[in-house]
């Protein structure tokens, strides 16, 4: 199809990586962006705890972090997917205890799943 032009449907935060692959391969697309990432108030959040927070993007541990500012992990298990969300975790000091995807939990239920089990033999 190296003739055809392509859209690309993204929302406002795309990895670098995308456009970058595509000029290299020498496709011709435009960008659209279809929705924007927003940080929504969970101030009404303040006294609830949670075992496990589970995020899939950078803009939810960046959310966490506006919302919460003098958040205390303590015993709160955090849940990362993808690699980006882990460098933002990392980045943010949090401690990780779930990643997805790894070659054996490809998805989060299946991280979560065998996190449960191991921690349930105990």
């Amino acid at each position: 199809y190296k003739d055809e032009s392509f859209l690309l449907p993204s929302s406002d935060v795309l990895k670098h990586e995308t456009p970058e692959t595509l000029d290299q391969l020498g496709v011709k697309w435009k960008r659209g962006i279809f929705y924007k990432t927003v940080i929504s108030d969970l101030s009404d959040l303040r006294n609830v705890y949670y075992d496990v927070l589970v995020f899939f993007s950078p803009s939810g541990i960046e959310s966490l972090l506006k919302n919460f500012p003098d958040f205390e992990q303590k015993e709160t298990r955090i849940a990362v997917f993808g690699n980006s969300t882990i460098d933002a975790a990392t980045e943010a000091g949090l401690r990780i205890d779930i990643k997805a995807p790894t070659p054996e939990t490809p998805s989060m239920t299946m991280a979560l799943q065998k996190y449960i089990n191991s921690v349930n033999k105990k």
